[in-house]
């Protein structure tokens, strides 16, 4: 019985650090960056790359997640927290390293093993039909 309680709380407390990309549907775009180690060299580019263009991720309605094993960080948070996202759905063990970029409507957009400039990022975005009703309704 004590195992069954003790099981009971542990799934509602780790569940309740899980983070859900579904719940940004129709209101942001999100993109998932993963490494292994945080001090990763690819991912450190990435991340700073991105933190140069603030301003083009918030225009664009760009929500940033961060993963590093079990651990994740939004928006460039220095807060990380106990993540639960199967992330074999978007990133398998073997890849050390990979962003993928998830449109409003929830589809995968990009996925790419490799460092992404935000030129090609805001490019894609700015392409979709989505975010060019945005730039005309301006």
């Amino acid at each position: 019985m004590t195992k069954i309680i003790f099981f009971c709380i542990f799934s509602f407390v780790f569940s309740s650090y899980s983070q859900d990309v579904k719940k940004h549907k129709w209101e942001n775009r999100v993109l998932l960056v993963f490494t292994h180690k945080k001090n990763d060299e690819i991912f450190n580019k990435q991340i700073s790359n991105l933190l140069k263009e603030k301003k083009g991720l918030t225009e664009r309605k760009l929500i940033i997640y961060q993963f590093v094993k079990d651990q994740y960080s939004i928006n460039f948070d220095s807060k990380w927290l106990l993540s639960s996202l199967k992330k074999n759905k978007y990133k398998t063990e073997s890849e050390n390293f990979k962003v993928v970029l998830i449109g409003l409507d929830g589809g995968v957009k990009l996925e790419q093993t490799s460092f992404l400039s935000t030129k090609k990022l805001f490019t894609i975005i700015d392409g979709m039909p989505m975010r060019r009703n945005e730039i005309r309704n301006k």
